[in-house]
Protein backbone atom coordinates (compact mmCIF):
# COMPACT_ATOMS: atom_id res chain seq x y z
CA UNK A 1 0.00 0.00 0.00
CA UNK A 2 2.86 2.31 0.82
CA UNK A 3 4.55 1.47 -2.19
CA UNK A 4 1.70 2.48 -4.27
CA UNK A 5 1.08 5.51 -2.84
CA UNK A 6 4.82 6.57 -3.00
CA UNK A 7 4.22 5.33 -6.90
CA UNK A 8 1.41 7.88 -7.20
CA UNK A 9 2.78 10.89 -5.49
CA UNK A 10 6.07 10.53 -7.69
CA UNK A 11 3.49 10.47 -10.66
CA UNK A 12 1.82 13.25 -9.32
CA UNK A 13 5.05 15.43 -8.64
CA UNK A 14 6.75 14.83 -11.69
CA UNK A 15 5.79 15.68 -15.50
CA UNK A 16 6.15 12.95 -18.21
CA UNK A 17 8.65 15.27 -19.40
CA UNK A 18 10.66 15.40 -16.24
CA UNK A 19 9.97 11.76 -15.94
CA UNK A 20 11.65 10.54 -19.69
CA UNK A 21 13.89 13.32 -18.88
CA UNK A 22 15.29 11.10 -15.54
CA UNK A 23 15.07 7.97 -17.45
CA UNK A 24 17.04 9.06 -19.94
CA UNK A 25 19.97 10.45 -17.64
CA UNK A 26 19.66 7.29 -15.88
CA UNK A 27 20.36 5.23 -18.78
CA UNK A 28 23.39 7.59 -19.77
CA UNK A 29 24.73 6.87 -16.45
CA UNK A 30 24.50 3.06 -17.50
CA UNK A 31 26.20 3.59 -20.73
CA UNK A 32 29.06 5.36 -19.17
CA UNK A 33 29.50 2.68 -16.37
CA UNK A 34 29.14 0.12 -19.23
CA UNK A 35 32.00 2.22 -21.28
CA UNK A 36 34.32 2.07 -18.30
CA UNK A 37 34.23 -1.60 -17.88
CA UNK A 38 34.32 -2.49 -21.69
CA UNK A 39 37.34 -0.03 -21.87
CA UNK A 40 39.25 -2.00 -19.13
CA UNK A 41 38.15 -4.99 -20.40
CA UNK A 42 40.00 -4.29 -23.77
CA UNK A 43 42.53 -2.96 -22.34
CA UNK A 44 43.09 -6.14 -20.39
CA UNK A 45 42.44 -8.13 -23.94
CA UNK A 46 44.98 -5.93 -25.98
CA UNK A 47 47.22 -6.67 -23.31
CA UNK A 48 47.19 -10.19 -23.01
CA UNK A 49 47.51 -10.70 -26.65
CA UNK A 50 50.41 -7.98 -27.45
CA UNK A 51 51.94 -10.54 -24.65
CA UNK A 52 51.12 -13.98 -26.12
CA UNK A 53 52.04 -13.47 -28.86
CA UNK A 54 55.63 -11.39 -28.47
CA UNK A 55 54.84 -8.05 -29.75
CA UNK A 56 55.50 -7.02 -25.76
CA UNK A 57 58.15 -8.58 -23.54
CA UNK A 58 55.80 -10.48 -20.81
CA UNK A 59 58.85 -10.32 -18.61
CA UNK A 60 59.28 -6.70 -18.59
CA UNK A 61 55.74 -5.77 -18.26
CA UNK A 62 54.33 -9.06 -17.11
CA UNK A 63 50.38 -9.40 -18.28
CA UNK A 64 46.91 -9.93 -16.79
CA UNK A 65 47.04 -14.31 -17.01
CA UNK A 66 50.58 -13.70 -15.51
CA UNK A 67 49.62 -11.66 -12.47
CA UNK A 68 46.23 -13.54 -11.84
CA UNK A 69 48.90 -16.31 -11.53
CA UNK A 70 51.45 -14.46 -9.12
CA UNK A 71 47.62 -13.13 -7.46
CA UNK A 72 46.46 -16.90 -6.91
CA UNK A 73 49.89 -18.00 -5.62
CA UNK A 74 50.15 -14.69 -2.99
CA UNK A 75 46.83 -15.64 -1.38
CA UNK A 76 47.66 -19.57 -1.43
CA UNK A 77 50.61 -18.30 0.36
CA UNK A 78 49.01 -16.71 2.81
CA UNK A 79 50.80 -13.02 2.54
CA UNK A 80 48.49 -11.24 0.75
CA UNK A 81 45.89 -10.23 3.21
CA UNK A 82 48.93 -9.49 5.96
CA UNK A 83 50.60 -7.23 3.18
CA UNK A 84 47.07 -5.49 2.55
CA UNK A 85 46.10 -5.13 5.82
CA UNK A 86 49.43 -3.50 7.12
CA UNK A 87 49.44 -1.02 4.04
CA UNK A 88 45.74 -0.18 4.33
CA UNK A 89 46.11 0.21 8.27
CA UNK A 90 48.83 2.60 7.76
CA UNK A 91 46.87 4.60 5.14
CA UNK A 92 43.62 4.61 6.70
CA UNK A 93 45.62 6.32 10.46
CA UNK A 94 47.23 8.84 8.39
CA UNK A 95 44.46 9.90 6.50
CA UNK A 96 41.96 10.53 9.68
CA UNK A 97 45.20 12.24 11.62
CA UNK A 98 45.65 14.60 8.57
CA UNK A 99 42.29 15.83 8.16
CA UNK A 100 41.86 16.04 11.79
CA UNK A 101 44.77 18.00 12.20
CA UNK A 102 45.17 19.75 9.11
CA UNK A 103 41.22 21.19 9.58
CA UNK A 104 41.89 22.04 13.13
CA UNK A 105 45.34 23.78 12.27
CA UNK A 106 43.52 25.65 9.51
CA UNK A 107 40.67 26.55 12.20
CA UNK A 108 43.24 28.22 14.48
CA UNK A 109 45.12 29.81 11.47
CA UNK A 110 41.68 31.10 10.34
CA UNK A 111 40.92 32.66 14.33
CA UNK A 112 44.42 33.73 14.67
CA UNK A 113 45.05 36.00 11.91
CA UNK A 114 48.24 37.73 12.92
CA UNK A 115 49.98 33.44 13.77
CA UNK A 116 48.34 32.98 10.15
CA UNK A 117 50.13 35.77 8.42
CA UNK A 118 53.75 34.34 9.95
CA UNK A 119 53.12 30.93 9.23
CA UNK A 120 51.70 31.04 6.27
CA UNK A 121 55.01 31.17 3.98
CA UNK A 122 56.81 28.81 5.95
CA UNK A 123 53.30 26.26 5.59
CA UNK A 124 53.60 26.76 1.69
CA UNK A 125 57.63 25.92 1.37
CA UNK A 126 57.03 23.08 3.80
CA UNK A 127 54.38 21.66 1.27
CA UNK A 128 56.63 22.72 -1.76
CA UNK A 129 59.53 20.86 0.07
CA UNK A 130 60.21 17.13 -2.14
CA UNK A 131 58.90 15.27 1.19
CA UNK A 132 61.55 12.38 0.24
CA UNK A 133 64.47 14.32 1.23
CA UNK A 134 62.86 14.12 4.85
CA UNK A 135 63.49 10.39 4.63
CA UNK A 136 66.71 10.23 6.69
CA UNK A 137 65.62 12.46 9.35
CA UNK A 138 62.13 10.74 9.71
CA UNK A 139 64.11 7.58 10.28
CA UNK A 140 66.50 8.50 12.88
CA UNK A 141 63.41 10.05 14.85
CA UNK A 142 60.99 7.73 14.04
CA UNK A 143 62.53 4.39 13.78
CA UNK A 144 61.74 2.06 10.95
CA UNK A 145 58.91 1.04 11.39
CA UNK A 146 54.83 2.25 11.01
CA UNK A 147 55.77 5.70 12.74
CA UNK A 148 57.80 6.18 10.23
CA UNK A 149 55.91 5.07 7.65
CA UNK A 150 52.51 7.51 8.88
CA UNK A 151 54.92 10.20 9.59
CA UNK A 152 55.68 10.48 5.94
CA UNK A 153 52.73 9.70 4.94
CA UNK A 154 51.26 12.78 7.06
CA UNK A 155 54.39 14.68 5.85
CA UNK A 156 53.08 14.76 2.20
CA UNK A 157 49.16 15.08 3.55
CA UNK A 158 49.02 17.15 6.33
CA UNK A 159 50.22 20.56 4.57
CA UNK A 160 48.25 20.13 1.57
CA UNK A 161 45.01 19.74 3.79
CA UNK A 162 45.76 22.89 5.83
CA UNK A 163 46.22 25.09 2.90
CA UNK A 164 43.35 23.73 1.05
CA UNK A 165 40.93 24.13 3.61
CA UNK A 166 42.41 27.59 4.96
CA UNK A 167 41.67 28.70 1.51
CA UNK A 168 38.10 27.93 1.80
CA UNK A 169 37.83 29.49 5.15
CA UNK A 170 39.21 32.55 3.71
CA UNK A 171 37.24 32.75 0.53
CA UNK A 172 34.13 32.97 2.57
CA UNK A 173 32.07 36.01 1.26
CA UNK A 174 33.48 39.04 2.98
CA UNK A 175 29.54 40.60 2.88
CA UNK A 176 28.42 38.25 4.65
CA UNK A 177 31.01 38.22 7.54
CA UNK A 178 30.12 42.04 7.76
CA UNK A 179 26.61 40.92 8.34
CA UNK A 180 27.61 38.45 10.70
CA UNK A 181 29.23 40.85 12.61
CA UNK A 182 26.63 43.67 12.60
CA UNK A 183 24.47 41.11 14.03
CA UNK A 184 26.65 41.07 17.07
CA UNK A 185 27.72 37.30 16.46
CA UNK A 186 31.07 36.51 18.02
CA UNK A 187 33.79 35.17 16.35
CA UNK A 188 33.22 31.26 17.48
CA UNK A 189 29.47 31.67 16.33
CA UNK A 190 31.11 33.03 13.00
CA UNK A 191 32.84 30.15 12.37
CA UNK A 192 30.18 27.64 13.45
CA UNK A 193 27.29 29.14 11.75
CA UNK A 194 28.58 30.34 8.35
CA UNK A 195 32.58 29.49 7.39
CA UNK A 196 32.14 25.82 9.02
CA UNK A 197 28.98 25.10 6.99
CA UNK A 198 29.68 27.36 3.82
CA UNK A 199 33.20 25.10 3.40
CA UNK A 200 31.22 21.92 3.51
CA UNK A 201 31.82 20.91 0.17
CA UNK A 202 35.49 21.93 0.06
CA UNK A 203 36.10 19.87 3.37
CA UNK A 204 35.09 16.84 1.59
CA UNK A 205 37.24 17.92 -1.47
CA UNK A 206 40.08 17.92 0.47
CA UNK A 207 38.88 14.81 1.78
CA UNK A 208 39.64 13.36 -1.81
CA UNK A 209 42.68 14.38 -2.20
CA UNK A 210 44.23 13.46 0.85
CA UNK A 211 43.18 9.67 -0.43
CA UNK A 212 46.05 9.68 -2.95
CA UNK A 213 48.19 11.87 -0.80
CA UNK A 214 48.09 10.02 2.20
CA UNK A 215 48.62 6.50 -0.49
CA UNK A 216 51.68 8.21 -1.82
CA UNK A 217 52.70 9.25 1.48
CA UNK A 218 52.49 5.56 3.03
CA UNK A 219 53.91 3.65 -0.08
CA UNK A 220 56.78 5.93 -0.33
CA UNK A 221 57.48 4.85 3.55
CA UNK A 222 57.10 1.75 2.69
CA UNK A 223 59.53 2.01 -0.07
CA UNK A 224 62.15 3.56 2.68
CA UNK A 225 61.66 1.66 5.80
CA UNK A 226 59.04 -1.41 5.73
CA UNK A 227 59.81 -5.40 5.87
CA UNK A 228 55.85 -5.81 5.00
CA UNK A 229 53.19 -4.25 2.70
CA UNK A 230 52.43 -3.90 -0.56
CA UNK A 231 55.05 -0.97 -0.69
CA UNK A 232 57.82 -3.71 0.19
CA UNK A 233 56.53 -6.19 -2.17
CA UNK A 234 57.08 -3.43 -4.90
CA UNK A 235 60.35 -2.70 -3.88
CA UNK A 236 61.37 -6.57 -3.14
CA UNK A 237 59.53 -7.47 -6.83
CA UNK A 238 61.56 -4.75 -8.31
CA UNK A 239 65.18 -6.24 -6.86
CA UNK A 240 64.14 -9.72 -7.73
CA UNK A 241 62.95 -8.57 -11.21
CA UNK A 242 59.72 -10.48 -10.37
CA UNK A 243 57.49 -7.98 -12.62
CA UNK A 244 54.55 -9.65 -12.37
CA UNK A 245 54.66 -9.24 -8.40
CA UNK A 246 55.38 -5.53 -9.27
CA UNK A 247 52.54 -5.38 -11.53
CA UNK A 248 49.55 -7.06 -9.01
CA UNK A 249 51.10 -5.24 -6.27
CA UNK A 250 50.02 -1.92 -8.52
CA UNK A 251 47.07 -3.12 -9.21
CA UNK A 252 45.87 -3.99 -6.11
CA UNK A 253 46.79 -0.91 -4.88
CA UNK A 254 45.04 0.46 -7.29
CA UNK A 255 41.64 -0.70 -6.47
CA UNK A 256 42.49 -0.22 -2.77
CA UNK A 257 42.65 3.52 -3.39
CA UNK A 258 40.02 3.41 -5.63
CA UNK A 259 37.86 1.74 -2.92
CA UNK A 260 38.71 4.69 -0.57
CA UNK A 261 37.52 6.91 -2.98
CA UNK A 262 34.59 5.88 -3.64
CA UNK A 263 33.73 6.04 0.37
CA UNK A 264 34.49 9.25 0.23
CA UNK A 265 32.56 9.92 -2.83
CA UNK A 266 29.57 8.28 -1.16
CA UNK A 267 30.27 10.68 2.30
CA UNK A 268 30.14 13.50 -0.47
CA UNK A 269 26.90 12.12 -1.86
CA UNK A 270 24.94 11.78 1.39
CA UNK A 271 26.33 15.36 3.22
CA UNK A 272 24.64 17.05 0.28
CA UNK A 273 21.35 15.17 0.30
CA UNK A 274 21.23 15.75 3.60
CA UNK A 275 22.09 19.63 2.87
CA UNK A 276 19.83 19.99 0.28
CA UNK A 277 16.82 18.04 2.66
CA UNK A 278 17.79 20.61 5.17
Amino acid sequence: MKHRQRKKNLSIAYSPEHIAYLKKQRNKSIVITLSRVGLLAIFLLLWELLAKFNVIDSFISSSPSRMAACLVELIKGGELAKHIGITLWETVASFFIATTLGTLIAVLLWWFESVRRVLEPYIVILNALPKIALGPIIIIWMGTDRPAIITMALAISLFVTILNTLSGFLSVEKSKLMLMQTLGASKWQTLTKLVLPSNIPNIIDALKINVGMCWVGTIMGEYLVSHAGLGYLIIYGGQVFKLDLVMTSTLILCCLAGGMYYLVALLQKFVSKKLNIE
